[in-house]
């Protein structure tokens, strides 16, 4: 997650509504569709959760830590540890049965005290050999560290989740609308990956998309469970049109594993911008970066309140031991059961 992009204020409010609904069990469960009438229950959803494993994505994560154990401490675009990271999730998903490609993209402005600009760069691109093309649901990571770390949690959290979902779905599900996977380079860098991707879309690309869900931090040690899509006022906030029907169905996936969320404005730190540019569907999950916990939010998920949601953001602590198993494995279930659903939707998710 890029610095200086935080939680948007308001957020007490709906903590409020969070652990209100964790003391009631009023939370709507996926099989409810509380907010439009529909089931947000899938067969392939169901499978996928079923399927997948927090404790087997962990394995991904194992191997990004020992890709920056070997290369300076770090997976900072560019560098050597970012280019072994493009290489390893590449390898995975061909072996998984994927197209993948390779988009290439101009480094801009470098880092302080950095003269690497106009360094050509890659990010990841996987889509299944199935589905329509012309109808295309997608989610995306960020693959880059920042240069003081390993980035575990930010982002090898979101990067191992779909790997995983990608792995157990393979290349050529029965699905009708075609799933895409993306893992960006540079969003530390000013969100350079994402953004030159999307600026190089044609109309019909972008047509083509339905939605974009965006994954940054998902272990975080002091977790949160926040959701955005639907929320704020205007697109830059709330997201496009369909926006809300993505965090609907986030929330509803994480309320069959017994957990509340918090929505929350989309902010500008992340991918996501490029999409919410693009006036595309977007919603987005993350378990918190340095903001700090307030009292409400401890009450409703536990943790510590008064602290930082990962102590270890943007710092040479963010390891593999810096990652909460049982929360990240929810939210590997929870992306699972959302990407299954939409995957298999009858009607574009921005309908």
């Amino acid at each position: 997650m890029a610095r200086g992009r935080r939680l948007s204020p308001g957020g007490a409010t709906v903590a409020v509504a969070v652990v209100v609904a964790a003391l009631t069990g009023c939370a709507a469960g996926p099989g409810s569709g509380s907010a439009a009438g529909e089931s947000t229950d899938s067969p392939l959803g169901t499978r996928l959760v079923r399927e997948v494993s927090g404790s087997e994505a962990f394995g991904h994560l194992r191997a990004l830590q020992r890709i920056a154990d070997r290369n300076n401490g770090n997976r900072a675009s560019p560098g050597p540890g970012y280019d072994a990271s493009v290489d390893y999730v590449a390898g995975v998903l061909r072996a998984a049965g994927y197209d993948v490609s390779m988009p290439t993209y101009s480094r801009g402005r470098g880092r302080d005290g950095d003269d690497s600009a106009g360094t050509t760069l890659r990010s990841v691109i996987a889509q299944t050999r199935t589905g329509s093309p012309r109808q295309v649901v997608m989610a995306g990571a960020h693959l880059d560290s920042v240069p003081k770390g390993p980035g575990i949690n930010d982002n090898g959290t979101g990067v191992a989740a779909l790997l995983e979902l990608a792995t157990r779905l393979g290349g050529s599900p029965q699905v009708r609308n075609a799933v895409r996977f993306a893992f960006w380079g540079s969003e530390e860098d000013d969100l350079q990956g994402s953004t030159s991707y999307v600026d190089g879309l044609d109309s019909t690309g972008r047509r083509s998309i339905q939605l974009y869900l965006n994954l940054d931090m998902l272990g975080s040690p002091n977790a949160g469970y926040f959701v955005q899509g639907g929320r704020g006022r205007g697109d830059a906030r709330s997201g496009p049109p369909g926006s809300e029907r993505v965090g609907r169905v986030l929330t509803d996936q994480f309320a069959a594993l017994g957990v509340t969320t918090e929505t929350v404005d989309f902010d500008g730190g992340s991918d996501y911008a490029a999409f919410l540019d693009a006036e595309i569907p977007t919603g987005g999950l993350l378990a918190g970066a340095d903001d700090r916990k307030t009292e409400a939010q401890a009450r409703g998920w536990g943790g510590a309140a008064g602290q930082p949601f990962d102590a270890c953001y943007h710092s040479g602590c963010d390891r593999i031991d810096n990652v909460d198993p049982v929360v990240f494995d929810r939210y590997v279930d929870a992306v699972a059961g959302a990407m299954g659903y939409f995957a298999g939707a009858g009607l574009p998710p921005s309908n």
